[in-house]
C-alpha cells in the first residue's frame, strides 16, 4: 500500500490562495450588495425628485386657479386665503405621507 498524500502548497502559494479568498469574499459581501443598493437608491432618488416636482407644479397650479378662477372672492383683504388653502393642503398631504410611513414601519416582519 502506498501512502498517497495530497501535494502540499508552498508558503507563497498558501498566502496567494488566502489573499484571493479574502478578495473574493470582500467583493461578495461588500461590493455586490453596495451595487444593488446603488440601483435601489438611484430609483428612489429619481422617484423622490419626480414626486417633489409634481407637488410643486400641482401646488402652483392650485394656487393660480384659486387666484384667477374665483372671481373677486379672494381680492383685497382676502388675497391671503388662497395661500392659506394651499399651505393647509400641503400640510395635510405631508401628514398623510408621514402617517403612511409610520403605519408601514409598525407592521410585523
Amino acid at each position: 500500500m502506498t501512502d498517497e498524500r495530497p501535494p502540499t502548497l508552498s508558503a507563497h502559494e498558501q498566502v496567494t490562495e488566502i489573499w484571493e479568498l479574502i478578495v473574493a469574499y470582500t467583493k461578495q459581501e461588500t461590493v455586490d450588495p453596495l451595487s444593488k443598493i446603488g440601483v435601489y437608491l438611484a430609483w428612489g432618488v429619481a422617484g423622490a425628485l419626480f414626486l417633489g416636482f409634481g407637488f410643486v407644479f400641482l401646488t402652483m397650479s392650485v394656487l393660480r386657479a384659486l387666484q384667477t378662477e374665483t372671481g373677486t372672492t379672494f381680492t383685497g383683504n382676502w388675497s391671503w386665503v388662497p395661500y392659506f388653502i394651499v399651505v393647509v393642503g400641503l400640510v395635510l398631504v405631508a401628514s398623510l405621507f408621514w402617517w403612511a410611513r409610520g403605519a408601514r414601519r409598525k407592521e410585523p416582519s
